[in-house]
């Protein structure tokens, strides 16, 4: 009892500040910008923590667009461990009911195989009307239950092949979620991982070419210093937008991790691989950065791309690592350029890494 006061407790002390700060900061009083808070409270979300105290910090207030950003990239993608939870308990539900269903069904099934024997006993040594119209009458209530209980058998089957087709379709966008990157809207890590892999068997199998584009934000520690991890928040968001209108098709984008992003470009030469490449360099230079909450110009932003084509040798890893090398040597080159494994500047020495 003493336990479950002193969580009362501290779970109304979280609740306190929460709508504290909503009220000091005159913030909506809406779910989203409660739990925001409640969460900021409990002190359980570190880096949720940490961006809200550098930008109030900075800016001294928290805009619609910053708690938009921070409920996006700290909190909406930890629902999707529960959505799964909460669909699979359905399903279990769903199974049970029908094995459940289907018990009963056998059960009745074999109460009616044993009345056919009883009555065909019973037939045999009847002698009159009245004894054969008993066992006959009992043979119909027989008969109509077992009809029922297939009929009962047969509807409830067909509503759980609709639910679970409906759980399906849930589970597959649920798939989908846990492989997308929340804050930028490219494939996650683990989508580049996965899909990388097969990639790169199915080019080895059938001998068509394969390229890998690494890229990395130039300067982006510079962003975050100066203007916080909301405004590097939105650069991320830019440069995946101009990916997103850059590459078509069947190539596959992802954010690799951090600011570096990652292409596989399947059916693509290392000559057509550094087009691209250029176009997705151009493209996001051609971008105008804006401070959402101000309206404030902060510049353009510029990428570094290193570019691999996969050889009868490779292995993934070994593909990526090339990229990585190429990505390198365009920092160490200046930056804001494309580098392929068969330029000058591509060499042992180009795989030290520099900020």
């Amino acid at each position: 009892m003493v336990k479950l006061l002193d969580e009362h407790e501290r779970t109304l002390a979280f609740a306190e500040v929460a709508l504290g700060q909503i009220r000091s900061l005159r913030q909506t009083a809406v779910p989203r910008n409660y739990e925001i808070w409640y969460v900021y409270a409990t002190g359980y979300n570190a880096p949720l923590n940490k961006v809200i105290n550098e930008t109030l910090a900075r800016s001294g207030k928290l805009s619609e667009s910053d708690l938009e950003q921070i409920y996006e990239t700290y909190l909406s993608h930890i629902k999707t461990s529960d959505r799964i939870d909460k669909v699979g308990a359905r399903v279990i539900g769903e199974i049970d009911a029908v094995m459940k269903l289907i018990t009963d069904a056998l059960g009745v099934s074999a109460t009616y195989d044993a009345s056919l024997v009883g009555a065909s006993d019973r037939l045999s040594t009847a002698t009159t009307r009245d004894q054969i119209k008993t066992i006959v009458e009992g043979l119909a209530k027989s008969t109509r239950e077992m009809r029922e209980t297939n009929q009962a058998l047969e509807s409830r089957l067909a509503l759980s092949k609709s639910e679970i087709n409906e759980l399906q379709h849930s589970l597959e966008a649920i798939r989908a979620e846990s492989l997308t990157d929340p804050l930028t809207g490219l494939g996650n890590r683990k989508y580049f991982d996965r899909s990388m892999e097969m990639a790169v068997q199915a080019a080895l199998a059938s001998g068509e070419p394969l390229s890998l584009l690494m890229f990395d934000i130039d300067h982006f520690k510079s962003f975050n210093d100066s203007y916080g991890h909301l405004t590097g928040d939105q650069v991320l968001r830019l440069v995946a937008q101009s990916l997103k209108q850059t590459i078509k098709g069947q190539d596959i984008t992802a954010r690799y991790g951090g600011e570096e992003f990652a292409v596989v470009l399947p059916n693509t030469a290392l000559r057509q691989a550094l087009t691209v490449a250029d176009h997705i360099r151009r493209a996001v230079m051609a971008k105008e950065l804006k401070k959402k909450s101000t309206g404030e110009i902060l510049g353009r932003v510029t990428i570094s791309v290193g570019v691999s084509m996969l050889k009868p040798a490779d292995d993934t890893d070994s593909l990526i690592e090339r990229a990585d090398a190429c990505l390198y040597a365009a920092k160490r080159a200046g930056r804001n350029r494309v580098i392929c494994e068969a330029d000058p500047e591509f060499s042992a020495e180009t795989q030290t890494r520099v900020a």
